[in-house]
């Protein structure tokens, strides 16, 4: 495939739009260049031009300054010439659910312009790179989510693009997925030549990229390779390790401190970043010193990410206790299930599933797409009916009473639930009114979820024109206006930015410290490391139950004597499937 020396070129680009009277600056005066043959990831915060950019790039946007060459295309003067030229995948890819997997492939060879004669090489080719071959009959709606974005990736590969525009393909997918996904990825820049532009919500993925642009509130704050953003962070990453103090105390105590900029629990302790000059002082373990390993560690992407934000006022601060009035209970196990199993006709989703979850415990449901994981936490939450087997939730049984149990628990759905065309205060309002408050303490919760979600300034605005992460602390205010004993998270920070899922965690754990008990499903491994306890599940059955700790010890190998929890996931999952 000819190359062109510069895939794309962005000079001088600004966007803006208008919602209602205000106007709103999506990037301003970008300058950007895109070598070809390589994989560049676009990183920034919530709101911060990502996805504008794509689009400006894609020709399905016109910019309000600025030149966009795209593949030595003038996309202003032919955006219909760069789009025939491109391969541009949305979050929201647009495969026909009604259709099979064949006929959606078939479909976009047609828009594609495939000829005929290439088809079927292509269509074994893309099947045997996404694992699909023994689906192609199976209708898209039918899929696993992981599934869904190998099909829509594939559709968008059918003619091979000179550029892939690529938003955010690894959002809501397990992590064997997002392996697969990559692998594709980095064959088609290998054997077509192909030039890739990616954004990701995951920090880690930064570091398989070429180069990175990074952008905040519509300005580009640099481009290089990830390596380049993370060299200047030597000596102020550290890995923190205690033998007495849990992992989530500990990650607590160092966000307190003026030194941190940022303490994230990974796999064995917590990763911990200091402003320039500084170090961690030994009174900040609270007299655990002689418990407590501090060693530097090599910086990566994520801590330069985070860093440079903390610079701009962006970083996550330590969140207050959310003050939530947990109601007493006598009962020290908050959901037990024993043996439960959901069939849907004559498949079986579930299948003799069985653990507890004790008060102010955070538990994790992980498993790969179409593991059985939301099958199981829809039937607690009361959402799907028991097949067989007890299923108890705070006290209730959920096949004889299972209004009574959803009256004690919060639930935030995977997807925004809420009303978009309504505002932040109406919706708050009405979720009040739906868990039966009234009068003074109506009012009381609304105020307090405004207040302590800094929802304030965003009351009167409609729910569907939020940022992401303004979505995310609505939905999580709405889950938690009856003040419930019980809280069920169903992926609840997909597809947002990583300084979001930080604030989020930082509350989940003030929930979990209060005595609310917390079940949540993810998909990124690294929050599993602020679970207590944790379930993996395949194919409707679970193969492992522990702490994380306990799941990682399953997987160490002499090659890899300290795995991380992707690498753990990943490990039992592959040995689930060879011992069938």
């Amino acid at each position: 495939m000819s190359q062109t020396p510069v895939a794309l070129r962005f000079e001088g680009v600004s966007k803006q739009f208008r919602t209602g009277e205000q106007i709103v600056p999506a990037l301003k005066d970008v300058d950007l260049m895109l070598a070809s043959g390589g994989v560049t990831g676009l990183l920034g915060p919530d709101g911060a031009g990502k996805t504008t950019l794509m689009r400006l790039a894609a020709g399905l946007l016109t910019p309000d300054q600025g030149r966009i060459d795209v593949l030595g295309v003038d996309a202003l003067a032919d955006p219909l010439e760069v789009q025939r030229r491109i391969g541009y995948m949305p979050q929201h890819f647009g495969l026909y659910e009604d259709l099979s997997v064949q006929e959606n492939l078939d479909l976009y060879a047609d828009l594609q312009g495939l000829p005929d004669n290439q088809r079927q090489n292509r269509y074994k080719e893309l099947m045997h790179l996404t694992g699909l071959g023994a689906f192609t009959g199976r209708l898209a709606g039918k899929l696993s989510g992981g599934m869904k974005q190998k099909l829509g990736l594939a559709c968008t590969l059918v003619r091979p693009p000179a550029l892939l525009l690529l938003d955010e393909p690894t959002v809501g997918v397990d992590p064997v997925s997002r392996r697969e996904l990559w692998q594709i990825v980095y064959r088609e820049v290998e054997q077509q030549g192909m030039t890739v532009l990616l954004s990701t919500a995951y920090l880690d993925e930064a570091d398989r990229c070429n180069d990175v642009v990074l952008l905040n509130r519509g300005e580009k704050i640099d481009q290089k390779s990830p390596q380049a953003f993370s060299d200047p962070l030597r000596g102020r990453v550290f890995e923190v390790r205690s033998k007495r103090v849990s992992h989530r105390l500990l990650q607590q105590r160092l966000l307190a401190r003026e030194e941190v900029v940022d303490a994230v629990i990974l796999s064995h302790g917590i990763r911990t970043v200091t402003h320039q000059g500084q170090v961690i002082p030994a009174q900040a373990f609270a007299g655990q010193a002689d418990a407590v390993t501090v060693r530097p560690v090599e910086p990566r992407f994520g801590d330069a990410f985070i860093a440079i934000l903390s610079a701009a006022g962006d970083a996550p601060q330590a969140t207050e206790n959310l003050g939530l009035a947990v109601k007493p209970g006598s009962d020290a196990v908050a959901i037990e299930v024993k043996h439960l199993e959901r069939n849907f006709g004559a498949f079986q989703a579930v299948s003799d599933v069985s653990f507890s979850v004790r008060r102010g415990e955070i538990f994790g449901l992980l498993g790969a797409n179409g593991a059985g994981k939301s099958t199981t936490f829809r039937m607690l939450c009361g959402l799907l009916p028991v097949s067989a087997g007890e299923a108890r939730v705070a006290g209730e049984d959920l096949r004889n009473a299972p209004a009574r149990a959803r009256a004690r628990i919060g639930y935030m759905a995977q997807k925004f639930s809420l009303y978009a065309h309504l505002s932040v205060r109406q919706n708050l309002e009405f979720f009040a009114s739906a868990y039966g408050l009234v009068g003074g303490r109506h009012q009381q919760r609304v105020d307090w979820a405004l207040e302590s979600f800094q929802l304030a300034p965003h009351s009167e605005s409609e729910a569907g024109d939020l940022s992401l992460g303004y979505k995310q602390r609505l939905a999580f205010a709405a889950a938690l206006m009856h003040e419930p004993d019980i809280l069920f998270l169903d992926e609840p920070t997909s597809g947002v930015d990583p300084l979001a899922r930080r604030e989020f965690w930082n509350r989940t754990i003030h929930l979990a410290d209060s005595g609310v008990t917390v079940l949540v499903t993810t998909h990124f491994m690294e929050e599993a490391n602020y679970c207590d306890r944790v379930v993996i599940m395949s194919d409707g059955k679970m193969l492992i139950e522990g702490s994380p700790d306990e799941v990682k010890q399953q997987a160490q190998t002499p090659d890899n004597p300290e795995p991380s929890m992707e690498d753990a996931f990943i490990y039992l999952i592959e040995q689930g499937s060879e011992g069938e």
